[in-house]
């Protein structure tokens, strides 16, 4: 099984720039999108013309706004949105399919912002989503894919020092929250095959980045260990264009 995330950054702008060919490059069983922008009636008209998912949507209340879609070739046991937290539950973040043997989450992490003016809720966040987390890991291993919106260490950017607690992304409140995930054993997929690579998954549109390649790895596969002798591979694909971000991905063993 091979299963994909990629913040799109509009599918309707991304719909018009050769979409479902991307689709069928990706080959991919399940494909999470993070960053929609539309309601979901737009989704699903954006996604129309793509054959051989079900298509699962969760939008933001303010429209044209963040929200999440999954498609997925097999129909999953139970899908449910958002955290159950009023007060995180209104920008369409966050979609749970359950499978037989795992819960697969896509998630759009709430961006600090520039001045880090949202830093504080961010906290907050990070410590409401893994409770999250650990509450669907009780019941069976999960696997949490999406722009998780920070660079979890200085090999993970380019420009590591200059933005260490200045840019939105690389603060230590953002770090400390993603090494809580993999103290409490939910694991970056793509460190544990690739301690020491260096690729990237988005690029400002700005100075030309994206060409010189200075970017930063926001998008995330994190496991639970107990999944991880079951991942065959994790990677990135920068290769595919569309958006700000590229997709990145895990392929699966037979369970």
């Amino acid at each position: 099984m091979r299963i994909i995330s990629f913040n799109v950054n509009g599918i309707r702008a991304i719909a018009s720039k050769g979409f479902a060919e991307i689709v069928q490059d990706l080959n991919c069983d399940i494909l999470c999108l993070q960053e929609t922008k539309a309601q979901d009636d737009q989704v699903r008209e954006a996604l129309a013309h793509i054959p051989y998912y079900h298509i699962y949507t969760n939008s933001a209340v303010k429209k044209g706004y963040s929200s999440t879609a999954i498609l997925t070739k097999e129909k999953p046991i139970a899908v449910v949105n958002d955290m159950g937290i009023a007060e995180h539950d209104q920008e369409g973040r966050v979609i749970a399919a359950e499978y037989p043997n795992f819960h697969l989450v896509t998630v759009y992490v709430p961006n600090s912002k520039s001045e880090l003016e949202r830093l504080p809720y961010r906290k907050q966040w990070d410590k409401d989503f893994l409770a999250y987390l650990k509450k669907l890991e009780s019941t069976k291993p999960v696997i949490v894919c999406g722009d998780l919106n920070v660079a979890h260490k200085a090999i993970d950017l380019t420009h590591a020092k200059a933005n260490y607690n200045k840019s939105a992304g690389y603060t230590q409140i953002e770090i400390d929250g993603m090494n809580n995930f993999h103290e409490a054993g939910i694991v970056d997929s793509y460190r544990h095959f690739y301690p020491d690579k260096i690729e990237y998954s988005w690029w400002s549109y700005r100075a030309g980045a994206r060409a010189k390649n200075v970017g930063w790895r926001i998008d995330y596969f994190l496991v639970s260990t107990a999944l991880l002798p079951k991942i065959s591979d994790s990677f990135i694909r920068p290769d595919v264009m569309g958006s700000d971000h590229c997709p990145v991905g895990i392929d699966l063993k037979p369970f």
